[in-house]
């Protein structure tokens, strides 16, 4: 099944881009359009679009942008993914040399009467936008 919600992120270079969500945190590329500047993305379910500025057709420049984009792109969002391995993501990025934003951390979110734990952590991509990454830990009661 398809997920029902795909954001896609304006990058400003493709190549650095996919270089960040490809090889360092893992995504597989489904399908993509070179030409265009575009890759569809994903991660164990986790899909996302990226769409270089200005890379695709000139009759189509421009037709996304609601206004202008300043760095840091995405200011107000983030973007949780669920990790099948956690460990190995961490340890991609950190080889990469990426900076984390914050973390990592273990974290108890309380949701009714239970609370949810995860491993979490937090780094920018290329343009940005900021990513929490993060696995289940299970469920436990409140205390």
């Amino acid at each position: 099944m398809r997920p029902r919600l795909v954001p896609e992120l304006a990058v400003t270079d493709i190549a650095i881009s996919l270089h960040f969500w490809r090889d360092v945190l893992g995504f597989k590329i489904l399908y993509d359009r070179p030409e265009d500047g575009f890759a569809y993305l994903d991660l164990d379910g986790a899909e996302i679009m990226l769409d270089q500025r200005d890379g695709g057709a000139p009759e189509r420049s421009g037709i996304w942008d609601t206004g202008s984009l300043k760095r840091p792109f995405g200011r107000g969002v983030n973007f949780q993914i669920q990790l099948t391995d956690y460990d190995a993501a961490l340890a991609r990025v950190r080889a990469a040399g990426i900076a984390l934003h914050f973390g990592p951390e273990e974290r108890w979110y309380r949701r009714g009467d239970e609370e949810v734990g995860v491993h979490q952590f937090l780094v920018l991509d290329p343009d940005g936008y900021l990513v929490r990454l993060q696995q289940d830990l299970g469920r436990r009661k409140r205390t």
